[in-house]
């Protein structure tokens, strides 16, 4: 029966329907799930197969179930072959030459690469762009990745990207195994969200049922008179699923009773089947496939000749159908589920002598490939080959900065019951220090767990890994209220050795996670800086040295700086250079909260230097994101929102290092007055459990919803905060974290009735920042005193405390809260009759209005308004005539047609513009005619 023919797609008319209308309507993202041998494939190659030839780019990627750490090979792969649809180098986005590297056979049809970039995460994300570019330059198209489950971390990250901005033209479609992703898990990973401008579909693929497999085995069999009972038995023998049932038909003699499925002795799986046609294979073919098998992956002749097979062979099996040729001259099987029939019908003694020839002959490529060498040596029964490639393995994808890999190569050797005890200690330790530096640690967490459950490491080794578990807890992963019992608990067991616990303690003394007090983490400090005294270990010492510095820099300590000029950024060692490089990004954040500015940009160079030296991810990207922060501090917010966003959907599994994003962007749609995306940034950033995030920011968000709450008019919400944080602050006792609180706690305690409280407050806050280097904390102070006057009805002193802050504020610069403490002012010389009031409010209004701040300006107008003087907007910068050429939005109505768009009602619009209702029906009106458009929903927000 060799020669049954492939059939049409049987019994998946609506799924095939449902594909083809999304990959014919992009933007498009389908996910076609289903278990191995269901038809994935089949399908979308039938959807393809119905779309117009040369109607669109139709790209093929596919994943493989052993892996080498080549960074988003499957896209690569799929892109390799679309020069002929290209423009013309000059017509393609810079960006793209970003690309050359990767894809040599597109290098003549690219713009010239632009200068590398120091910072790796940096260099990701504009390959990433990069990427988008070119699928948007040859769009239509439609981009296959084929068995995503096997995908590694990156290629996940990038198709993340991809779905979540994906070009106009281009439709995304990947088929994945949903019982390799775990329940309710999406196979793009936790952080991937529907976009409401594309097309998102899941086409599940469940197995046939009896109709559609007599369907199926009369397409096959080129019959219509198959009998109900052999139909029946058929069902029962495949399970419905299609290629099983396809397997065992080409196996079938020549009758076709319902005894024959019994007589060819093929059961359910697909062993038995394979076994048939091998039979009926010369033996030259015969050992061809199992090479091929022997492999796993689709492999090259020479490869497969090497292992066991011959040319001839190879062109048997070819023919036979039994082994396909794949992309780029390698040949394998069609299934994996075949790969896996033929492997276990091989002998033990031929499969061990198989994967020993596939040891030596990729020993002997150029650059051999150390996960596949580690699985073969495994197979061979060579512990020691398997120990050394496997480790090499692991070490290579980790200095790559696939930390994935790295951890699923330890992962499978730690798993694996054969590998000796004295091993596993090394390995278990080697997981913690991959994941301190990369930004990949769910895995890493589940097995330092899963190894410390068992019996097999030394007490020694036991102790350090429940520290390595507590660190990346806490950092990695933030969750301190895990991670900070294990260390302690590890600190106790390491009490003989010195080094480690002195580790353990210097990373409990950073004082911006837990409720404890900063003398507890002085405490802690002052003990593993006694530690580490007594050893000579240059790494140790840095590492407690970076915790010292780090920790005198965020409380504002005057001998910050001193300490700050002893790291060792020009150690010979690495492993000591990086520990500076993680000091430095951490002074980097602290500065930045701290109001110093320019030593917070030498830091930062500084930290981005030796973390590209030393390969640590992780402080890198906690750079790039405090980064953020002290752009939006220092006024820099021209694309602030989208380079937030951007490097937010980068961070998959580390929620404590993107904590400063969502504080920004909480920042920019509190200034903007858009109240929900503000509540919802505010509560990432740590108010949704604010004692067990990083304090500083969850203070500093603080700070913003009771802004929030104060400009709702929330006056008794606003209270309840202020009092939440203040509380928390006191606790900690580090004051110059309240820079971005206390002006917003004294202002809702004081209108709120509670002007005792708020006089308390800032002479605790005076005194808690008395002695600090913290420029923005003194000019807090006098934000707050002057909030505490301008209750009190003391207008000579508010004026005089706002000035003094406006000023403080403009030296830094921040220039955002030298405004608003410039509002402040404004407001106590109207109350005093200054007659240079109104000019400060309509200076304040524009310069909130430069800025971006449209509620701030509104505001300011407001009081304008009210006191009788006409206000005048500022033409719309880069404003364009829109589509019906009705002319262009003016300014306000542009900031109407931003909260139309994103759903605000019109007394919601009011409320954030301080405009009447009846005012804001008008615009809208208006919006919605210059615009063309006759629906709200309808309007876009404008560029």
């Amino acid at each position: 029966m060799s020669g049954v023919p492939s059939p049409a797609l049987v019994g998946r008319a609506s799924e095939l329907r449902a594909l083809i209308n999304a990959m014919t309507r992009p933007p498009a993202v389908v996910l076609v799930e289903g278990e191995a041998g269901i038809g994935k494939t089949r399908l979308v190659r039938a959807a393809l197969g119905r779309l117009a030839s040369g109607d669109r780019a139709v790209l093929l990627g596919y994943c493989h179930q052993i892996r080498e750490p080549f960074p988003y090979g499957p896209v690569f792969e799929a892109l390799r072959d679309i020069a002929g649809r290209l423009p013309e180098p000059d017509a393609l986005n810079p960006v793209t030459g970003a690309l050359r590297g990767y894809l040599p056979e597109l290098s003549g049809a690219l713009p010239p690469s632009p200068p590398p970039l120091e910072d790796p995460r940096a260099e990701r994300h504009r390959v990433f762009r990069a990427i988008r570019a070119l699928l948007a330059a040859v769009a239509p198209a439609v981009l296959v990745i084929e068995d995503l489950h096997w995908a590694d971390d990156g290629t996940r990250d990038l198709l993340r990207f991809l779905a979540g901005q994906p070009p106009a033209g281009l439709a995304l479609v990947a088929t994945y195994r949903r019982e390799d992703q775990g329940a309710g898990r999406s196979p793009l990973g936790r952080a991937y969200r529907h976009q409401p401008d594309t097309t998102n579909i899941v086409v599940p693929l469940a197995p046939l049922d009896v109709s559609a497999v007599a369907s199926l085995a009369g397409a096959l069999l080129d019959r219509s008179d198959l009998s109900s009972r052999f139909v029946a038995r058929l069902h029962e023998r495949t399970a419905g699923i299609p290629f099983v049932v396809e397997e065992i038909v080409r196996s079938l003699p020549g009758a076709l009773d319902p005894d024959a499925l019994d007589r060819v002795g093929v059961p359910l799986l697909l062993r038995e089947a394979m076994a048939d046609r091998m039979a009926g294979l010369p033996a030259a073919a015969v050992g061809a496939v199992q090479a091929a098998a022997l492999l796993r992956l689709p492999a090259g002749e020479q490869l497969i000749t090497a292992v066991g097979g011959t040319s001839a062979g190879l062109g048997e099996a070819l023919r036979a159908g039994v082994l396909h040729e794949h992309a780029g001259g390698r040949y394998g099987f069609r299934h994996a589920l075949a790969q896996q029939a033929v492997y276990d019908a091989i002998p033990g003694p031929d499969r061990r002598s198989g994967h020993e020839r596939a040891v030596a002959a990729l020993v002997g490529m150029d650059s051999p490939p150390l996960v596949q060498l580690a699985f073969h040596a495994r197979q061979a029964g060579d512990t020691e080959a398997w120990l050394r490639h496997g480790t090499a393995a692991a070490q290579q994808a980790a200095a790559l900065g696939d930390t994935a890999v790295a951890v699923e190569v330890i992962e499978g050797m730690l798993d694996d019951p054969e590998l000796p005890a004295p091993e596993r200690g090394p390995l278990a330790l080697m997981l913690g220090r991959f994941a301190a530096t990369g930004l990949s640690h769910q895995r890493v967490v589940r097995l330092l767990r899963h190894v410390l459950r068992d019996d097999f490491l030394s007490r020694d080794v036991r102790a350090e890994a429940r520290l390595s578990l507590g660190v990346v807890l806490s950092n990695q992963a933030g969750d301190t209220a895990a991670g900070r019992p294990e260390i302690m608990a590890a600190c106790a067991e390491l009490s003989h050795r010195p080094t480690l616990a002195a580790r353990g303690w210097a990373s409990l003394a950073m004082p911006g996670w837990g409720v404890e007090p900063l003398a507890k983490h002085r405490e802690w400090m002052e003990r593993a800086e006694a530690l580490v005294a007594t050893a000579d270990n240059p790494e140790l010492a840095a590492a407690v040295l970076a915790n010292r510095a780090s920790l005198e820099m965020t409380i504002g300590s005057p001998r910050a700086f001193a300490v700050a000029a002893t790291l060792p950024s020009g150690d010979p060692s690495t492993a000591v250079r990086r520990e500076a490089a993680r000091a430095y990004c951490n002074l980097h954040d602290s500065a930045t909260t701290l109001g110093h500015y320019a030593a917070a940009e030498r830091f930062g160079r500084e930290g981005r230097r030796l973390a590209a030296e030393t390969g640590a991810q992780y402080p890198a990207y906690l750079l790039d994101v405090s980064t953020i922060r002290r752009e939006w501090l220092t006024g820099r917010w021209e694309g602030l929102r989208d380079r937030a966003v951007a490097l937010g959907e980068l961070a998959t599994e580390t929620p404590l290092i993107v904590v400063d994003l969502w504080l920004v962007l909480g920042w920019l749609a509190l200034a903007t007055g858009e109240w929900d995306e503000a509540i919802r940034h505010f509560q990432g950033a740590g108010l949704d459990a604010p004692e067990a995030r990083y304090v500083p920011v969850a203070l500093a968000a603080a700070g913003g919803m009771i802004e929030l709450h104060l400009a709702r008019g929330a006056l008794d919400r606003a209270v309840a905060e202020a009092e939440q944080a203040t509380n928390l602050l006191r606790r900690k006792g580090v004051w110059v974290w309240g820079a971005y609180l206390v002006p917003s706690a004294v202002s809702a305690m004081a209108w709120g009735g509670r002007a005792g409280r708020a006089a308390e407050l800032v002479a605790e806050y005076a005194r808690g920042i008395a002695g600090r280097v913290a420029p923005t904390a003194g000019a807090a102070l006098d934000a707050a005193r002057g909030a505490l006057a301008a209750c009190e009805r003391r207008h000579t002193d508010a004026a005089a405390y706002y000035a003094a802050a406006r000023e403080a504020y403009t030296v830094m610069p921040q220039p955002y809260a030298a405004a608003r403490a410039g509002e402040g002012e404004a407001r106590a010389r109207l109350a005093l009759g200054d007659a240079a009031a109104p000019a400060a409010f309509a200076e304040l209004a524009e310069r909130f209005g430069e800025m971006g701040a449209t509620h701030d300006a509104a505001r300011c107008r407001r009081v304008l308004r009210d006191i009788g003087v006409e206000v005048h907007l500022p033409r719309p910068r880069g404003g364009r005539p829109h589509r019906n050429g009705a002319g262009a939005l003016s300014q306000r109505e542009r900031e109407v047609a931003r909260l139309v768009a994103l759903g605000r009602t019109n007394r919601e619009i009011a409320d954030v513009l301080f405009l009447s209702r009846r005012t804001v029906e008008s615009h809208v009106a208006t919006v919605l005619r210059k615009l063309g458009v006759r629906s709200r929903t309808e309007v876009t927000p404008p560029v």
